[in-house]
């Protein structure tokens, strides 16, 4: 299988996935690469509508102004944006969905096992698929092989009340509003989106989920990695 140069992870955001439903989030969290183009907003995994198919979506270079600024922003061809799959329960990725955007395109390989588990990664080339990235103007979405891919700006779903929270840890407020401010209305990301088929993926375990012992749960994270 032939490997591309090493990657290193510069920034990581984890959520746990049902086979149903679960988000997490990380606005402007990460001083170390906040405002970069390497900066994860959001991780987002979820049923899709086809009840048969996993949706993660991954945001990144968040709030973003319309206009100008989203039309001159681009994906990073150094960056490597890594959807890290553990169907064991044991914290470490068993699968792994790579984008990258080379020219006017965002390639995604996977779902595959990785080279080696952890902090630095090689491109698994043995799987290729690609989609034309969108523009405000220009939305392109490829299937292949059952899969669903999606790269361009999008309007920042991420509704969360900064003001309040910052009062909150002030000890100003008691606590958040209904329905509160969407202080990230408005704001844009660059998405990258990839539907999967359930049946490309291991099943996951069990028995963790105390709420759903029944259902199989997945850990899903997602790293963005800079080339070395």
């Amino acid at each position: 299988m032939k490997k591309s140069k090493l990657f290193a992870v510069i920034g990581g955001i984890g959520v746990a996935v049902l086979s149903i439903f679960l988000i997490s989030a990380d606005h402007i969290d990460a001083p170390a690469v906040q405002g970069t183009t390497a900066d994860i907003t959001d991780f987002y995994a979820f049923q899709g509508e086809n009840s048969g198919n996993l949706v993660f979506a991954a945001n990144v270079q968040g709030l973003l102004a319309p206009g100008e600024p989203t039309e001159q922003a681009k994906f990073d061809e150094t960056v490597l944006i890594e959807i890290n799959i553990d169907n064991n329960n044991d914290l470490k990725e068993d699968l792994v969905i790579q984008a990258i955007r080379r020219g006017d395109s965002m390639y995604f390989f996977g779902p595959t096992a990785p080279a080696t588990q952890g902090l630095v990664s090689t491109i698994a080339t043995s799987t290729r698929r690609s989609v034309k990235i969108s523009t405000t103007d220009d939305v392109q979405i490829a299937e292949k092989d059952g899969m669903k891919f999606f790269a361009g700006p999008r309007e920042d779903p991420f509704f969360f009340d900064f003001n309040q929270y910052n009062a909150i840890l002030a000890g100003d407020a008691p606590g958040f509003e209904n329905p509160g401010t969407d202080t990230f209305a408005g704001s844009n990301v660059l998405s990258v989106v990839v539907e999967v088929p359930k049946s490309m993926l291991p099943g996951g375990v069990a028995g963790v989920n105390p709420f759903a012992p029944n259902t199989p749960i997945y850990n899903v994270w997602v790293e963005a990695k800079r080339k070395q």
